[in-house]
Parts: structure tokens; C-alpha cells; sequence
């Protein structure tokens, strides 16, 4: 019976994850030079998860995976991808949401439990982005 119990508790508690229906796709694209990103992501009214990709002309591409929360009009959380030279990153990301297009943040990166992340003490610089997304239709 305890088994039992025990089973139940857990699939309960595997299944209680947010339903993922309720996230809306967008999909946005921005060029710096010749350098050229694609964010692809599901976002609700508090959190964030898709695929970011970064293809550095004649240099290969960072590719991965993008998660985090949403704050006002803010998108913070983290890109964990491989780089072009194939090792495994995790950096922070911040988003600032404005007239429809997505600025990516620039602020001084330290670590918390051995996590990268954003040192609280100084501000995100959203002014001169690496990249300005703006939102695209399905290709």
C-alpha cells in the first residue's frame, strides 16, 4: 500500500509542471552585421523557454536552448548552448521587451552557486544591443 501511495504522489507531482499549452510561440530575428540570430521561444505571462541560435559569418554557430522568467516588460533567465568550437556554455540573458522587438542586455557577469548570472549591483545595459529582434512570421 505504501508503494502505492508512493507511485501516485509521484506521477502527481511529475505531471503538476505548468501546462505547456498555455505558452505562445514567437519567433524573432535579428542581424548585426553579418552576423545573424534566431530566437524561437514559448512565453506566457511569467516564464520563457525555447531555441536560440547565433551563426558568426564565416565562423561557425552558437546553438542551444534559452529558459527564464518574465518580469514586467523583462526577460531574464539563461542560454545554455555549444559554441562553434564545441564546448558547452551557460551564460545569462536579458531581454528587454519594447514596440515589439526584443534588446539584448549587456551587464557584468559573475556567478551565484556556481551559476552565471548578472551582478545585481550594476544595471543591464539595453542602449546599444548586440542584437535588436524584431518578431517574424513562420519561415
Amino acid at each position: 500500500m505504501r508503494l502505492f501511495l508512493f507511485l501516485c504522489l509521484l506521477f502527481a507531482s511529475c505531471n503538476s509542471k505548468e501546462d505547456k499549452e498555455k505558452y505562445n510561440r514567437a519567433l524573432y530575428r535579428a542581424v548585426n552585421n553579418k552576423d545573424t540570430a534566431v530566437l524561437d521561444i514559448h512565453i506566457n505571462n511569467k516564464r520563457f523557454y525555447g531555441r536560440y541560435e547565433i551563426s558568426h559569418y564565416g565562423t561557425g554557430k552558437d546553438s542551444g536552448d534559452v529558459r527564464g522568467d518574465l518580469r514586467g516588460d523583462t526577460l531574464r533567465g539563461d542560454y545554455h548552448y555549444i559554441s562553434f568550437g564545441g564546448a558547452w556554455k551557460r551564460v545569462p540573458l536579458a531581454l528587454l521587451k519594447k514596440d515589439n522587438k526584443l534588446y539584448l542586455g549587456k551587464g557584468v557577469i559573475g556567478t551565484y552557486f556556481n551559476l552565471p548570472c548578472y551582478v545585481p549591483e550594476v544595471p543591464i545595459d539595453y542602449k546599444n544591443p548586440e542584437f535588436l529582434f524584431e518578431r517574424i512570421e513562420k519561415e
